[in-house]
This record gives C-alpha cells, sequence and structure tokens, in this order.
C-alpha cells in the first residue's frame, strides 16, 4: 500500500486565522474563551465560548455560504497554498484523483435557526428557497470541490467529536489503497448559537465558570466541570508519497496509523471501562505497526468533563502500561475549547506542528490536578522536546472512537 504524507495545513480557530497564529497561542498558553458575543447569552446558564473572531469571509458568497462551510473553505486554501499542490494544470494530478472529505457533527445550526423562526412568523414558504443546500452537512466539501474543481472522493463524515479523526482516517484509506492521490481531510463546526448552547447545557456538559472564562476549560483537573462549546475547522492536505516526492513537495509528516472502534454503550456516557478507547488507541499502533513505547505524546481527548478524563486516562494506562506515566500528555481543548466536529481536525494540526517544531502544547489551567490522574499532562506551560510519533485522541458522544497516528517522516 501507498504511504501517506502530511504537505500542508490550514486551520482556523479562537486563537488564530492561520497556522502560524494558532502555533503561536498554543505555545503560548493562549485561551480563546470568552464571553459570548454573537448574541446575548444572559438567559443561559453557560454564557462563554470559543468564538472565531475577526474571520472574514466574501460578503456576496455569504448568503449561499454557512459559517461551517466557510471555515472549511478557509482552511482547506491554506492547505493547498502550503503544500504547493498545482490544480488543473499540465502535468498536474488529474482532479479526478484529488478528493475531500471534511465532516462537521451538527453542520448550519445557526442559518436552520434563523430560518425556522422566520416559518413559524410567517409561515411556508415565508423562508430563504436555498435553506436545505445552504445548510445540509455535505456541503462544507461540496464548496471546496466546487471552488477548486476537485473531481475524486468527495463525502461528510458526521460522527460529532470524533468527525475530524474519521475524515482524516477515511482520507489516508483512500490514498493508500490507491483510489485517490491526494484528498483535503478535516472537520469544521460553527455551532455557538442559542438553541445549540441551550442544548448542550441542559445535557450538564458545558462549564458554567462565566465569570472566568479563560479558566473554564480544565482537563484533568479537580475543579473541571464541563467543556466549553467552541467553533472552527482545519484542514490536512494528505497525499501519497509517491506523489509528492514527483513533485518535490515539502513533507511535514507521515499519516502512520488509524483505529476506529465503538463503545455501544450509551448516548452520552463512554464505556465506564473504556474498552472503546482502549480498542482504537490498540488498533492504531497495531495499523502503524507500532509499539506502544514508541509514542512521543498523546494528544488527548481531554474535553474537561469529570467522566472523560478520568477514563481517558485510564484507557491510556491500560494501552501504554508501565510507560504511561513518561508520554507527555495535554489538551489543547483547555485552551481552544470543544469545536466538536471541527475539534479533531485542529487536534491533528496540532499534532502536526508539534513534531515539525519540536514542543508540546500545554494543558493551561492545571494548577488543581486531580489526584485521581496521575500522567504527564504537560501543565500550565509548553515544552521544549523532540518528538517523533504523536498519538492523538477523540472520543465521541455515541460512543465512536477514533485515534490517528503521525510520525516524523523519514
Amino acid at each position: 500500500m501507498e504511504r501517506v504524507v502530511v504537505t500542508g495545513l490550514g486551520v482556523i480557530s479562537c486563537i488564530g486565522l492561520d497556522v502560524p497564529a494558532f502555533w503561536k497561542s498554543l505555545i503560548g498558553g493562549v485561551s480563546g474563551v470568552d464571553r459570548i458575543s454573537a448574541f446575548d447569552p444572559a438567559p443561559h446558564r453557560t454564557q462563554i465560548a470559543a468564538q472565531v473572531k475577526d474571520f472574514a469571509f466574501d460578503p456576496k458568497k455569504a448568503k449561499r455560504v454557512e459559517r461551517f462551510s466557510q471555515f472549511a473553505i478557509a482552511a482547506a486554501d491554506q492547505a493547498l497554498e502550503q503544500s504547493g499542490l498545482e490544480l488543473n494544470t499540465a502535468g498536474a494530478i488529474p482532479p479526478e484523483r484529488i478528493g475531500v472529505s471534511i465532516g462537521t457533527g451538527i453542520g448550519g445550526i445557526s442559518f436552520i435557526e434563523q430560518q425556522h423562526a422566520k416559518f413559524l412568523k410567517r409561515g411556508p414558504g415565508k423562508f430563504h428557497p436555498l435553506t436545505v443546500p445552504i445548510v445540509i452537512a455535505n456541503m462544507a466539501p461540496a464548496h471546496v470541490a466546487m471552488k477548486h474543481n476537485l473531481r475524486g472522493p468527495n463525502l461528510c463524515i458526521s460522527t460529532a467529536c470524533a468527525t475530524g479523526n474519521h475524515s482524516i482516517g477515511n482520507a489516508f484509506d483512500l490514498i493508500r489503497l490507491g483510489r485517490a492521490d491526494a484528498m483535503l481531510a478535516g472537520g469544521t463546526e460553527a455551532v455557538i448559537t442559542p438553541f445549540s448552547l441551550e442544548g448542550y447545557s441542559l445535557l450538564g456538559a458545558l462549564s458554567t465558570r462565566n465569570g472566568e472564562p479563560q479558566r473554564a476549560s480544565r482537563p484533568f483537573s479537580v475543579s473541571r466541570d464541563g467543556f466549553v462549546l467552541a467553533e472552527g475547522g482545519a484542514v490536512l492536505l494528505l497525499e501519497s508519497l509517491s506523489s509528492a516526492k514527483r513533485r518535490g513537495a515539502g513533507i511535514l509528516a507521515e499519516v502512520a496509523g488509524f483505529g476506529m472502534t465503538a463503545d455501544a454503550h450509551h448516548l452520552t456516557a463512554p464505556d465506564p471501562q473504556a474498552a472503546g478507547a482502549v480498542g482504537a488507541m490498540q488498533a492504531a499502533l497495531a495499523d502503524a505497526q507500532m509499539r506502544p513505547g514508541q509514542i512521543g505524546y498523546i494528544n488527548a481527548h481531554g474535553t474537561s468533563t469529570p467522566l472523560n478524563d478520568a477514563l481517558e486516562t485510564q484507557a491510556i494506562k491500560r494501552v501504554f502500561g508501565e510507560e504511561a506515566g513518561g508520554i507527555p500528555v495535554s489538551s489543547i481543548k483547555s485552551m481552544v475549547g470543544h469545536a466538536l466536529g471541527g475539534a479533531a481536525a485542529i487536534e491533528a494540526v496540532a499534532s502536526v506542528l508539534v513534531l515539525v517544531h519540536g514542543a508540546i502544547p500545554p494543558t493551561i489551567n492545571l494548577d488543581d490536578p486531580d489526584p485521581e490522574l496521575d500522567l504527564d499532562y504537560v501543565p500550565l506551560e509548553a515544552r521544549q522536546q523532540r518528538v517523533d510519533s504523536v498519538m492523538s485522541n477523540s472520543l465521541a458522544f455515541g460512543g465512536q472512537n477514533a485515534v490517528t497516528i503521525f510520525r516524523q517522516f523519514a
């Protein structure tokens, strides 16, 4: 099978609208969490979120492109630019051999809320006639493909918090099986709306630390009280090694392995034995033909919820055994919040950047560590450390687990 490498990255996040800004903020321990400004949050129990600010998109096109799709387009543009991949020119990869695998957890919820309000007020036929094609989840990859004339595999995976990793894993498989030469892969989400906020709040999933927004996301902390809702997206340009070599592309990392499982347990709660998380990590290691001790850093799902952080720690200990305590583990959700369908893709970009820059982003706000959780969570400050391989975990509502391993290309 073909080896698969990463040749481009793109990200839109609450702490940076491109890769350099995002990385600078991550290493600097900058939080993007603040009081919600998109609407008045006063009636809500949770009033904070990790919003993408100062994001610009063509106003005319924005009328037909929902925010989640806008993030995907912008991130894909960045990844293509960094990759240097020429499109639709003589000698370039044929458009039929370049695909898009970009998922979202929820899709165009903001536009749905707006148009539904019009429908209730005005009645049938009195809302936007393009509502359906604007809001459906597959419009994110569709818009990217249409913009760049990419005619290869095009799909949208929706597996809640695991969406980004599933999308990357799918693209990885398509390339190594020879069904595509290159794929834009990732995830996107734009769900900071009154209805979404209240929905997650009613589940008891969100932090209510409204008075200290930037300290609200506290993975592995004894005082953690839920995750912080976020928006954003990220896209990676994955390419077959033979294609990358043929065009002299700069290789950022190799996609080494991918694993996925299902808890088959509960709508929102993880399997109390962490069997699904364990199985996904073990499957990714087996796919990469790597031993647990070869992993140099774990980018944790680390949501800042009581159940997730404890069970993910348990799973890491079961997979890595005595070596678990010596592997740095951190959660960038402490800074960027939880972008649901965009989260794993944003974390995948961070994972590749760890390999590129030889530094590990911290788990900020970990000033009161939970005594029951005793791994090396890289607390408070970034760590300069060369890393040869990264495991990135995603453990979703519904019990859908996806794990990706990236490593230095050699």
